[in-house]
C-alpha cells in the first residue's frame, strides 16, 4: 500500500461542514477497503458521488477459456495480440485463474468518450511501450515505459496515450496489492533491505476539479459483467482527498537488485503482493561472485505454483530463444530450468540486462484463446535439443 498522502483542499477534520465558496457543501465520500478495516481515503466532491442518470444493461466480457487443465511448459507470443484502437477492446486476457487475470493490452486510441472503473479487482498497468496520463478522481500521473501504474479497485480513470503506439501488460488481482511483508516495519514503512522506498513512489499531482454537469459514460466492470452507466456529474470532481488509497506509479528501474555470492531465489526479485500469487521484478544486475558460481539459474520443480515471465527487453541466459512481449508459463507438476547450453554459457559472464515481469500464482492457470492463437507449438521440446 502507498503510504499517507493528500491533494487540493480538505476541512481540518473529517465528517464535518466544509463549504463552496457560494455557501454549498461539498460533498464527502468514503473509499474504504475491507469494510471499514483497511486503508481508506476521504474525498471531497462537489456534487454527490450518488447521481446516476441511467442504469444500462450488463453485456459480458468473461475471458474466453478453452483450456482449463495442462501440464507442460508453454509459450506465448503475446507481441503478437492485434493493435485495437478502443482501450477496453484492447483487452485481451491470456490466462486467469480465482485470484487474478493477465492481460495484454494494445490501445492506439485515448479514453476520450467514456471512463473506467473495475470494481471487482485492483489493476496493475505495466507501460511495455508508449507513454502519456492516467487521470482519475484522485489527480493524474504521467506515465512511460517501465511503469507499473497501481489502480485500486473502485477507482474510476481515463487513460490519455501520447501516440497509438502502446503495448501494456495488466494483472488484475482479486484480492488488495499490497508490498511484500517483509520489507515493511510494524508502522508500514519500508525497511533499509527492501529493494525500492517511499521515494520511488510517485504520487498524483495536477488534481483538476471538474464541476460539470452533462451525460458521462462509465463502463463498470463487476464479476465479469460490463455494466455502461451514465453519471449525471463529471466523475473527476473532487476539490480535495486525503489517505492511504489512490493510484499511484512504481518504475521497474527503481527496483534495486538484491545478489549474493551464489545464485539467489526467485523472491529476491518480489515487487508486490497479490491475493495467493506474486508479482516479481527481473532487472539488470551483478551476476553471483563466487568464483565457482553457476549464474543461470537451477532446475526448479514447480510443486505449488504456476510460474509466468513475460519478457520485456534484454537477453535472458537461460532461454535460447526471446522476443520482446513473449510469455512463458511453467506449470504446476513438473519441473523447469535452464535451456540446453545455458548454463556453461552463463559461468563466467559478470551482469545481465534482462528485464521481465513474473507472476507466480499459487493457484493453476486456465488458458484463452487469445493465449492459444499465439502459442509457439515448440516450446515445450526445446529442452531436447
Amino acid at each position: 500500500m502507498p503510504h499517507y498522502f493528500k491533494l487540493g483542499d480538505i476541512p481540518q477534520k473529517r465528517h464535518t461542514q466544509f463549504r463552496k465558496p457560494d455557501g454549498g457543501l461539498y460533498q464527502e465520500e468514503l473509499v474504504s477497503t475491507e469494510g471499514f478495516s483497511n486503508v481508506y481515503s476521504t474525498v471531497y466532491h462537489c456534487h454527490p458521488p450518488t447521481v446516476v442518470r441511467e442504469y444500462k444493461e450488463g453485456f459480458s466480457v468473461k475471458p474466453p477459456v478453452v483450456e482449463e487443465e495442462h501440464c507442460k511448459p508453454r509459450c506465448f507470443m503475446g507481441n503478437k495480440i492485434s493493435a485495437e484502437g478502443d482501450y477496453l477492446k484492447s483487452r485481451k486476457p491470456m490466462m486467469v485463474n480465482n485470484d487474478c487475470e493477465i492481460t495484454v493490452s494494445a490501445p492506439k486510441e485515448s479514453m476520450t468518450s467514456y471512463f473506467y472503473k473495475n470494481s471487482s479487482a485492483d489493476e496493475l498497468i505495466f507501460i511495455h511501450e508508449g507513454t502519456g496520463k492516467m487521470k482519475s478522481v484522485f489527480g493524474e500521473l504521467n506515465f512511460k515505459y517501465g511503469d507499473y501504474i497501481m489502480i485500486p479497485r473502485g477507482t474510476i480513470y481515463q487513460l490519455e496515450f501520447d501516440t497509438a503506439d502502446n503495448r501494456l501488460l495488466i494483472v488484475e488481482s482479486f484480492g488488495p496489492y499490497t508490498y511484500p511483508k517483509r520489507y515493511l516495519n510494524h508502522y508500514g514503512q519500508l525497511l533499509e533491505h527492501a529493494p525500492f522506498c517511499e521515494r520511488d513512489i510517485i504520487t498524483p499531482s495536477n488534481l483538476q476539479t471538474h464541476d460539470e454537469h452533462g451525460d458521462f459514460l462509465v463502463y463498470i466492470k463487476k464479476n465479469q459483467i460490463m455494466y455502461p452507466t451514465i453519471y449525471a456529474t463529471h466523475p473527476f470532481d473532487a476539490i480535495g482527498w486525503d489517505g492511504y488509497h489512490y493510484p499511484y506509479i512504481f518504475s521497474i528501474h527503481n527496483f534495486e537488485p538484491i545478489t549474493g555470492r551464489v545464485h539467489m531465489p526467485p523472491p529476491i526479485h518480489q515487487t508486490f503482493d497479490g491475493k495467493d500469487f506474486v508479482i516479481c521484478s527481473f532487472v539488470p544486475r551483478m551476476y553471483d561472485y563466487h568464483p565457482k558460481s553457476i549464474p543461470a539459474p537451477y532446475n526448479h520443480s514447480n510443486v505449488d505454483s504456476d510460474e509466468v515471465l513475460y519478457y520485456v527487453d534484454g537477453d535472458f541466459m537461460s532461454r535460447n530463444h526471446v522476443e520482446k512481449g513473449m510469455f512463458t508459463l511453467h506449470p504446476i507438476g513438473i519441473p523447469h530450468g535452464p535451456h540446453p547450453g545455458a548454463i556453461e554459457r552463463s559461468i563466467g559472464q559478470t551482469e545481465t540486462k534482462e528485464l521481465a515481469v513474473m507472476i507466480d500464482t499459487f493457484r493453476p492457470l486456465k488458458l484463452t484463446k487469445y493465449a492459444i492463437d499465439v502459442e509457439f507449438t515448440d516450446y515445450p521440446y526445446s529442452w531436447l535439443h
